[in-house]
């Protein structure tokens, strides 16, 4: 059997196994692990698994995914980051579906602070559905925005998909959290201007609030130096090349802690809450990405990668198609694989055909990927997002599904405007 198509064999088997139901993490290692003992033998195939057990559950490199996870996981239980609700709220709360764009612009800085779109979509959810359902807003649209806005806790550093990319390519985690801020701000605008759109055509949707005094704007903008302090300690440091960045994570939590406790938010039972929600997504990153690393070693051993990038590299066709097709690729993907697994499946294929064979810029391909596999946070079936707000919410799944479709087109403008443009991604890593 040719090392082809052993490699596309197995990722059929890793495809039932996901269908079956299967824990992602088991389906990717189980299915590595076959193809590994049909191509090298029982014993290779021992070996080489104890080895990759070994070095990752011993990577220093690891070490910065339990740093960032326990700050977001404090910003959330602690409730920081709680007043730039507030605070765009008396910007433009005044305006039709002004609310809609405050919990937008809140998701935004928020996820400057906090790289866990989980933990932002059920912080928003909290804060800003109150809000929103006391002024009369659709409960379809309201609770989308809030779901779609999460995915700006993807691209806007610190990010975990951003951690787990630069792992797996060997890329400075510090230039790819840089090249995430511009798309951000991009994907952004262009939910900005679904919101725009929607009310322009049912204006009922989300009416306008009562306006606030400069002074009330003002207070309000005060109450947000918690976040903006984070921010600079956290990832300034980082940028400033202060520190490394699991010294950044370890920094940032510290000052996640310091604020929490000046304001008297941080008691003992929201410390171990977010140890032990620290410790479950740390724990569901390493076995995933230990399951990943077995599969990839198949890919290794079989060639697939090469081959692929050989066969679609080798097409009298521009290098933008080739790229254009594996971005539909990821987006069909992310309907079905939950983004943290996709990233950690696609990028061992897709890497080296899209930097090495066709050229582009990592940090752009970097920036493209984690946009692009985010969509599928708030696209059914898995939509991630989209169970959380409606759980923080308590408004069926289904209704959250129904109004995400503007704002999945959003993405796929911003997605368009990256690969138009994608100095946006590369700029600031490259000074």
């Amino acid at each position: 059997m040719s090392g082809a198509t052993l490699g596309i064999l197995v990722f059929a088997l890793f495809f039932i196994f996901m269908f079956l139901k299967m824990p992602v993490a088991l389906s990717m290692g189980l299915s590595g692990f076959i193809g590994l003992l049909i191509k090298l033998g029982l014993t290779a195939t021992l070996e080489v698994v104890g080895k990759e057990f070994h070095s990752q559950f011993m990577s220093y490199t690891l070490s910065v995914v339990p740093m960032f996870v326990f700050m977001g996981f404090l910003c959330y239980h602690a409730g920081i980051g709680s007043g730039l609700f507030n605070f765009f709220n008396k910007l433009v709360g005044h305006k039709k579906g002004g609310l809609l764009y405050a919990s937008t612009f809140a998701n935004a800085v928020f996820g400057a602070i906090c790289g866990s779109p989980t933990a932002a979509g059920a912080t928003m959810g909290s804060i800003c559905y109150p809000e929103m359902k006391k002024y009369g807003y659709d409960t379809t649209l309201s609770t989308a925005s809030i779901a779609s806005g999460g995915i700006l806790s993807v691209l806007i550093p610190p990010s975990m998909a951003f951690i787990m990319f630069g792992i797996l390519t060997e890329e400075s985690i510090g230039g790819l959290f840089m090249s995430g801020i511009f798309p951000g701000i991009l994907l952004m605008l262009c939910f900005c201007v679904a919101i725009w759109v929607v009310l322009k055509r049912k204006p009922e949707l989300a009416p306008a609030g009562p306006k606030s005094t400069f002074k009330e704007t003002v207070k309000a903008a005060i109450k947000t130096i918690d976040v903006i302090i984070i921010f600079v300690v956290c990832l300034g440091g980082l940028f400033i090349g202060w520190f490394t960045p699991t010294e950044a994570g370890a920094v940032g939590s510290l000052a996640v802690c310091i604020v929490s406790l000046v304001k008297r938010t941080l008691t003992w039972k929201v410390f171990v809450r977010a140890v032990k929600d620290t410790a479950k997504t740390t724990a569901m990153v390493l076995f995933l990405t230990f399951g990943a690393q077995i599969l990839s070693r198949l890919i290794t051993v079989t060639g697939l990668a090469s081959i692929l990038a050989s066969t679609l590299g080798g097409l009298a066709v521009p290098p933008i198609f080739i790229l254009i097709l594996v971005v539909i690729i990821i987006y069909i993907l992310g309907f079905f694989i939950e983004a943290l697994a996709l990233t950690l499946i696609v990028i061992p294929v897709f890497y080296p055909l899209v930097v090495t064979t066709l050229g582009f810029d990592p940090y752009f391909f970097a920036a493209l990927f984690v946009l692009t596999s985010s969509a599928g946070m708030i696209t059914p079936p898995v939509g991630l997002l989209c169970y959380v707000v409606s759980g923080v919410c308590k408004t069926p799944v289904g209704k959250v599904f129904k109004g995400v479709w503007p704002f999945l087109i959003a993405t796929v403008v911003a997605t368009v405007l990256l690969i138009a443009f994608p100095q946006l991604a590369s700029f600031l890593p490259n000074l």
